[in-house]
Parts: C-alpha cells; structure tokens; sequence
C-alpha cells in the first residue's frame, strides 16, 4: 500500500506471534526448583516476563546460592526449546497478520525480540511465518543492552532503512513497550487479558499509544493510523 501510515512494522516475538510465555516460564521454575528456589509459575512470569534470564542473573543467584553459569544457561534453553517444540502454539490471529503486513509493507518488517535467536527462530518456524522474516530477525542478546533499552528495536529499524518515528512497534509487556518507546516508534500494545501479558493501564503508563485485544484487528488498525497522529507525535516528541 503506498498509503500505508508507517514505514516497517516491527514485532516482538513472545506473547506477540506466539504463545510461548506459559511453556518458558513452566521450564524456568522447574529448574530453578532444583536450584534451590520454590517458586510457582505464576510468580516466575510476573517476575520475568518481557526480561532476559541471564540480566536477572543476580536476583537468581541471591535466591538459589548457585552460580548461574553458561552452562546451566544452555541446559536451559535446550529444556525449554525441546518443550516449545512439542507445545508452541500461535497467537490467534497473528499468522494472517503478519502476512497480510507484510504484503501490505513489501516486506518491511522484522522481529525484535529480546529472546536468543536460535528460540526467535524456532518459534517462527513452528508457526509456519520464518518465510516473512527472512534476514530481518534480530536478537536483543546480540545487542550492546537488551530490553527495555532500545537497541533491538534501533537496529531492526536500521536494517529496513527506517526512520524510528516511522515505524509501528508490536509489544505485549512494559519492558517491551519501553524499548519501543525509547526508539521513538509508535508502540502498539497487545493485551488480551491472558496470564503472561501486561495490563492495558500498565502498558499505557509505559508509552503505548493503543491497547488492542485481537491480533486479527492489527492489519487495519495500523492501516488507518492517521498521518495526522503520526505527526502529532513526532511535534510532540
């Protein structure tokens, strides 16, 4: 569309695309039990939903007494990986999304996520969209700072030779949202009211600029974003 409102839309990955958050945090807090640390899983996505488990490397080792080693890292994902494969389900919705954007774009989106290429890429396979992401996924672990800080986002919006302002911006959680505020993009905040997603209210006091509840609303929701209010928030900015 050559009226398409922003110029590349940029996705995050967890409890966006897929419904992954459940299946991470189940796997986290079995193996944080055999550290030491009872912890249910509803308290391990409250704690690290949106986050990096290696950044929360000192609240892990305060409460277990245990280093947190590479290797007790790779056991991790290796755990978590072989469970996504068995479980992983999409969001609903968000298949049909992304491809009706990405033809709507010429292809000019990507995922940034905060999550480790080798899980991005997993996930998107197993939900039958890596297709639309080819060469534009990127790594919050491959960046100088994760989440909340910007970098992730920066960079997919460099790679698509976009302007940040320019850019729509797909998260689900604060830290998310505020990596997407912090580069400038215009945040669009999903939240179904489901476990693992953060609050609509807490979501629009980190920045985000609408809360929507469907991900098959996205497409025409962005489609009707109005220069106008684009424009507002670059003055304002």
């Amino acid at each position: 569309m050559s009226d398409f409102p922003f110029d590349a839309v940029l996705f995050d990955c967890d409890g966006v695309l897929v419904d992954s958050e459940p299946i991470t945090n189940r796997v986290l807090a079995e193996m944080l039990g055999e550290l030491g640390w009872q912890v249910s899983v509803e308290q391990v996505m409250r704690i690290f939903t949106g986050k990096a488990v290696k950044d929360e490397r000192a609240l892990i080792e305060a409460r277990t007494g245990m280093a947190l080693t590479p290797e007790w890292l790779a056991a991790f994902r290796e755990r978590r990986n072989e469970a996504i494969e068995h479980e992983l389900i999409e969001i609903p919705g968000a298949p049909l999304a992304v491809r009706a954007l990405h033809d709507a774009l010429d292809g000019r989106i990507a995922v940034a996520s905060g999550a480790d290429r080798r899980k991005v890429e997993l996930q998107l396979a197993k939900v039958g969209i890596l297709d639309c992401f080819e060469g534009r996924i990127f790594s919050g672990h491959e960046m100088p700072r994760s989440k909340p800080h910007p970098d992730v986002y920066l960079a997919a919006a460099g790679a698509l030779a976009a302007d940040p302002r320019r850019c729509a911006v797909i998260e689900d959680t604060v830290t998310g949202a505020r990596a997407g505020v912090a580069a400038g993009a215009t945040v669009f905040g999903y939240s179904p009211n489901d476990a693992g997603h953060s609050s609509p209210a807490a979501l629009r006091a980190a920045g985000v600029t609408h809360v929507f509840r469907e991900m098959g609303q996205l497409p025409a929701l962005l489609a009707a974003w109005s220069g106008a209010q684009l424009a507002a928030r670059r003055f304002a900015s």
